[in-house]
């Protein structure tokens, strides 16, 4: 098999799955309107069940949930029948995902479920099944054909539970007016979270300090800047900053005057850099970087003392750069 059959294979595949979602979503009725609307109004948690497969699938949408303002728990449908039942409390509503909807473990599950008087939403691809039949409301998930060899595999139905999953998660987000700073607060190790939630004061707490006196000489000047490794040194004159001296000055100035014996920080230094405070965002600081095509920032605390110099390595660093 060349490379050219596996492509088209791999292509096809696609063709398959995308061909079994759409005919999915033209299915999509009251039903799901009405699952979407009672998860929302839900007192309690959103459990997930399912096994094989489908609790693989299950599985990803309890992080989709989570992460998308729907609190949600995966419940094994074996493991659930030998103590993690005990999950399930009375406000809760259970989402069973299943293609067949006739597995054992499903089969002596539901009536536990039903005798708690929890709310039970299908996820299935046999209307006729038990699983479908004992449910409250019922997301049609049933594909034509599967996109493996065989038609065997699950391929096509669980991308087709997936799918309805994801839809649901999309629908409460909606529902609960879910914004870019819910989902960041549910994310914030992540780059977004980063973007609205890190501050200068997060970073230079962890970075050295570099300055020097304006009087201080040349050689004690690239001493600091090189030890603390920030690429510059604030310029400090009875402890306010009158400047900042980067490690390009320094290159600057050598190439205009290879004897700097006699120079001090006052020489070289830029008067009035930038400053920023403690509390500013890192992307601002980014942004403002950027804006003035400068590696480095001066930040200052409450009271506008030197509290440390941010270089946009760290803001590199943190994922704020792609």
């Amino acid at each position: 098999m060349d490379y050219q059959q596996i492509i088209g294979i791999a292509q096809n595949t696609f063709k398959i799955e995308i061909e079994e979602l759409m005919n999915v979503s033209s299915k999509i009725n009251q039903n799901f309107a009405k699952a979407a609307q009672a998860i929302f109004e839900a007192k309690g948690r959103l459990i997930v069940t399912g096994i094989g497969k489908s609790g693989n699938i299950a599985q990803k949408l309890v992080a989709t949930f989570n992460s998308t303002g729907t609190p949600a728990i995966f419940m094994h449908a074996a493991d659930a029948l030998h103590g993690d039942l005990g999950i399930l409390q009375k406000e809760d509503i259970v989402i069973c995902i299943s293609n067949s909807g006739n597995s054992p473990e499903i089969k002596v599950l539901i009536p536990f479920i039903k005798q708690r008087g929890n709310i039970l939403i299908a996820i299935t691809g046999k209307l006729n099944s038990y699983l479908a039949q004992s449910a409250d409301f019922i997301l049609d998930s049933a594909v034509n054909r599967e996109a493996c060899l065989n038609n065997l595999a699950p391929t096509s139905s669980t991308m087709a539970q997936l799918a309805l999953g994801d839809a649901l998660a999309v629908a409460l987000m909606h529902l609960n007016n879910f914004t870019v700073e819910d989902f960041a607060k549910s994310h914030p190790g992540g780059a977004l979270g980063k973007k609205l939630f890190l501050t200068l004061a997060d970073i230079v707490q962890s970075n050295l300090k570099p300055f020097v006196d304006i009087q201080s000489n040349l050689s004690f000047v690239i001493d600091e800047i090189t030890k603390k490794r920030q690429g510059a040194a604030v310029v400090l004159h009875q402890n306010t900053i009158v400047g900042i001296i980067t490690d390009g000055d320094i290159r600057r100035m050598l190439q205009k005057n290879l004897n700097l014996t006699g120079f001090i920080a006052q020489d070289i230094m830029t008067k009035n850099p930038k400053t920023v405070s403690l509390g500013t965002l890192a992307v601002d600081a980014l942004d403002l970087m950027q804006t003035n095509n400068i590696s480095q920032l001066v930040v200052v605390n409450e009271s506008g003392d030197y509290a440390g110099i941010v270089h946009i390595h760290d803001l590199i660093k943190e994922g704020l750069i792609d």
